[in-house]
């Protein structure tokens, strides 16, 4: 990738996710499997993923979106949105660990909205007292979840 400066950077993929029927597999590749130690303590994790199915020109150029898809929606920047086009297409989610199994590199996690083969780019432990906010505003068409 390369920064406006002219200067570049990576981002290597640390494995993919798997779909099992009990949830969402993160599979991480052999050279990553020192990163788990400590780990199975956390009962969340936020997972960075990348969203390889949108991974194309014309979805990296939308800059504005109808949040959720609803025309309904006021037209809104990407960065105000979740949408997954956008110009780099790192998505994360909140995850609750289901079963933590080291001896084969991998982490059952109860949903994830990132399809199967999707590059998993990192995890990182859910802290109480740093991901939390307090006071939040939000537009009014994010005070509700989404409809399924």
């Amino acid at each position: 990738m390369s920064r406006e400066d002219g200067k570049s950077f990576e981002l290597r993929p640390i494995g993919v996710i798997k779909e099992s029927d009990q949830g969402s597999v993160l599979k991480l590749f052999p050279a990553y499997l020192g990163g788990l130690k400590g780990v199975e303590e956390f009962s969340h994790l936020w997972v960075f993923y990348w969203f390889h199915e949108h991974d194309n020109a014309e979805g990296r150029a939308v800059l504005e979106v109808h949040p959720r898809k609803d025309p309904a929606n006021p037209l809104t920047g990407v960065f105000g949105t979740r949408s997954p086009l956008r110009p780099n297409l790192i998505a994360m989610h909140l995850c609750e660990v289901r079963e933590f199994r080291p001896e084969k590199g991998e982490i059952l996690v109860d949903r994830l909205d990132g399809k199967a083969e999707s590059p998993l780019i990192d995890i990182k432990p859910y802290l109480p007292y740093s991901d939390r906010a307090e006071d939040l505003r939000l537009p009014e068409w994010a005070m509700t979840p989404p409809s399924s």
